[in-house]
């Protein structure tokens, strides 16, 4: 990524070269081109700012809604396997308590990879942030 970068700003100082020995019209032409695409830049990582930021507060409240609706399947497992117990005895509790606590690793399971998920899409939204500020920075350049 960073052998990447320093490409791309050889490249843009190789274009700066060139502007300087432009005339000066083509120079002020160039400039307002680029001036035009750096606010349509910045302009794109704004709204995707916004988007990763609604997306996020969106797999938060997901989360928590997860939470909720598992706390909710273990409370409801532990009536049924009372419910059972008190109807048939001990001698089948087994089978229902397998079962709850199968349910139980799934929904931790997805709760791991949800976190997983939210992790990444914070590191992408870091890592596009970097990236514009070295935009911005090779633009001043």
């Amino acid at each position: 990524e960073v052998q990447k970068l320093n490409q791309q700003l050889e490249e843009k100082n190789g274009e700066i070269q060139q502007m300087i020995n432009q005339p000066p019209y083509e120079k002020e032409r160039e400039i307002l081109r680029l001036q035009k695409s750096l606010a349509e830049r910045e302009k794109a990582q704004a709204t995707s700012d916004v988007l990763c930021r609604s997306l996020t507060d969106e797999t938060h409240q997901l989360q928590r809604k997860l939470a909720s609706t598992a706390e909710m399947c273990q409370h409801l497992a532990k009536c049924l396997e009372e419910k059972q117990r008190k109807e048939k005895g001990n001698s089948d509790d087994q089978i229902p308590t397998e079962r709850s606590n199968q349910v139980f690793l799934l929904l931790l399971c997805f709760f791991e990879l949800l976190d997983n998920e939210t992790s990444l899409q914070a590191l992408i939204c870091n890592l596009q942030d970097e990236n514009r500020m070295l935009k911005q920075k090779v633009a001043h350049v």
